[in-house]
């Protein structure tokens, strides 16, 4: 019976953390295509454009192990190394978020230097010039933009969730 409560546990957080993760995503969907007026798909495709698929993908990943971390963190009760262990994953994932919006920032900064060094740059060639900096560009930065926020929020559930179990 112990066996069975073993590998229920985590399938059961697994599935929590995922509930969590679409849950949030369809939110701030929701929210977004209220605030901008548009359906949900303008907001999706909107973001695919600016993000990138892999940015969110890898993201996605990132945001799902840290729930699941502050999860099993939970489910650690007054057990400090089980804790301690899950602590220390969530924040090494939550930390990898701000890694990954940096390092989608210097690819976009990156790609944009890249594909302006080899256009030439002419009167009639300026726009299409300038239109692919700033799509390059504005990845950089939207990556950041999202990324290192979610960072800090993730991480700071996190440190609240661990040292509640010191509080009386």
């Amino acid at each position: 019976m112990k066996q069975k409560n073993t590998i229920a546990l985590p399938i059961t957080h697994f599935s929590e953390a995922f509930s969590y993760l679409a849950g949030v995503t369809v939110i701030i969907i929701a929210i977004s295509a209220a605030y901008a007026s548009g359906s949900a798909s303008t907001v999706i495709g909107w973001t695919l454009e600016h993000l990138g698929f892999g940015f969110l993908a890898l993201l996605s990943i990132l945001v799902f192990i840290t729930l699941f971390s502050l999860i099993r963190l939970k489910a650690a009760g007054s057990d400090s190394a089980r804790r301690q262990l899950w602590y220390s994953v969530g924040m090494q994932t939550a930390n990898g978020v701000t890694t990954l919006a940096l390092t989608f920032t210097l690819l976009g900064i990156s790609l944009g230097i890249g594909g302006l060094a080899e256009q030439n740059l002419t009167p009639e060639t300026v726009q299409t010039v300038i239109r692919d900096l700033t799509a390059n560009f504005s990845l950089a930065f939207m990556t950041t933009v999202v990324g290192l926020p979610m960072s800090a929020i993730l991480r700071a559930l996190l440190v609240v969730s661990h040292n509640r179990a010191n509080v009386g």
